[in-house]
């Protein structure tokens, strides 16, 4: 008996421990399976894509066409105010027009035929030269060249483009399409191995005569607003790759063969080619061929890149290349007589018209705010794609280039005006001009142009003036 006494009380025992380990395993297994084989981490949320605010506002790629049956403003009511718009408190006033882009109705005209300095307003000009006498898929090439008549050396020879890379080409950009890297590359393999020694020569002659405007301003060639125009620079010219602003070099063509040189003795040393790191300028010969040669981007991609940054060097290396192209000499006086010539031929009336450079920066440029809205609305108006081109390029108000800062909300009375309003700027220290198209909120295709001349210190009021009348036009059915 007291055996079987031992036996129900062990048992007893082992029923007991059993009731208290389970539960303990169930509590501690899991603890010691998850440091022995860990879950894999849980996913992070995701905020669905319609609740992600913008960072910012994208740039549509599809409109819709416009109805030739929206209402177009009436004058009487449009008049009154866009002149309240343009009134100034200081020095300078305003002259201007609104034009409908469809039939050529006069809106509004405020001493419209007053020529004055359009400041960069006059780059709208040079668009148009570019893309009249040049098409929008031309390409500007930089080429390297050798002659039977002159043994060793090498030419690295300008086509106009002035928006080059110092390293390799990128084909996806504008700026740096064509790279004097890639450019010494292809020239190192295109010699004989062990050949050498080879010298580099530049030829710039392209661009005939002086390379800088006696027109133009001796402070805005040391801020950098402009410099002595060659047929080949990096940058346009700027001295610091990828900037839109600063110091720019005194001599690019120069400054560009250098770069070229150097990449190129890199290039020949892993083939046993010898190259002489100095650069000098000489005329390729008649008789010399290409080597190895890289493109620009598209002459209409270039258009819009001057007309976006309104970059004066860039505008005179173009109405060179127009001026090249309408058979004229490619220098200042052979490029303002073509962008005169595809004015008249976009039907612009020619009295009272002058220029003095390509850039907008000259004291002798003269346009009237009757002429730039004409020339506005042919680009608007034409099925030449290259000009139609012009109108699709101008800088969009709040969003892109010049007027990116422009139209914000920190200015309510323009605002209205962001994403509408296409124009181009234009400053200078007694100027300041507006010109471009807008669409109405009725669906109206406006042109328009406000230029404000004898400004003294209140370049800033007359630039939120135009900026005022511009974002009316877009808001204002006026009728």
């Amino acid at each position: 008996m007291t055996r079987s006494l031992r036996l129900l009380t062990g048992l007893l025992l082992v029923l007991v421990m059993a009731a208290i380990a389970v539960p303990v395993a169930s509590h501690v297994a899991p603890a010691v399976l998850a440091v022995a084989d860990p879950p894999p981490p849980a996913e992070p949320p995701v905020t669905p894509a319609l609740q992600v605010p913008p960072t910012s506002v994208t740039v549509p790629d599809l409109v819709t066409p416009l109805s030739p049956a929206a209402p177009s403003p009436d004058p009487a009511a449009l008049g009154p105010a866009l002149d309240a718009a343009l009134a100034l408190s200081g020095p300078g006033s305003f002259a201007g027009t609104v034009v409908d882009s469809a039939d050529g109705t006069v809106l509004y005209a405020r001493d419209a035929d007053r020529a004055q300095p359009p400041a960069s307003t006059v780059k709208v000009f040079t668009a148009v030269a570019a893309l009249t006498f040049g098409r929008p898929e031309a390409r500007l090439q930089t080429s390297v060249l050798s002659s039977p008549s002159a043994a060793g050396a090498l030419f690295l020879r300008g086509g106009g483009d002035v928006l080059l890379a110092s390293g390799p080409s990128a084909p996806d950009a504008v700026v740096g399409h064509a790279g004097l890297g890639t450019l010494a590359a292809e020239t190192a393999a295109a010699l004989p191995a062990g050949s050498g020694p080879y010298t580099v020569f530049l030829d710039d002659s392209l661009f005939a005569g002086a390379s800088l405007n006696p027109t133009w301003a001796q402070g805005d060639i040391e801020a950098g607003e402009v410099a002595p125009v060659h047929a080949l620079a990096v940058n346009s010219s700027w001295l610091e790759e990828g900037r839109t602003g600063g110091p720019r070099s005194q001599d690019a063509g120069l400054d560009a063969a250098n770069a070229f040189a150097t990449a190129l003795v890199a290039a020949a040393v892993e083939r046993g080619i010898t190259v002489q790191p100095d650069v000098q300028r000489r005329t390729s010969p008649e008789d010399a061929v290409a080597l190895a040669a890289v493109e620009s981007a598209p002459r209409a991609a270039q258009v819009a890149r001057m007309l976006e940054v309104s970059d004066n060097y860039l505008a005179e290396a173009l109405a060179r290349i127009a001026a090249l192209e309408s058979g004229r000499p490619a220098s200042f006086g052979g490029a303002t007589e073509a962008l005169a010539a595809a004015a008249t031929r976009a039907g612009v009336a020619g009295e009272g018209l002058a220029f003095g450079d390509a850039a907008g920066l000259s004291a002798r440029n003269a346009v009237s705010p009757a002429q730039v809205a004409a020339l506005v609305r042919a680009t608007t108006t034409s099925a030449d794609p290259g000009i139609a081109a012009v109108a699709a390029s101008l800088p969009i108000a709040g969003l892109t280039g010049t007027l990116a800062p422009r139209f914000t909300a920190e200015d309510p009375d323009a605002r209205p005006g962001a994403g509408t309003v296409r124009a181009k700027t234009g400053t200078l220290n007694a100027v300041t001009a507006l010109s471009g198209h807008v669409v109405t909120v009725d669906g109206r295709l406006l042109v328009f142009s406000f230029l404000a001349a004898g400004l003294d210190g209140n370049t800033g009021e007359a630039r939120s003036s135009a900026d005022h009348a511009a974002a009316l036009l877009a808001a204002c059915g006026c009728r």
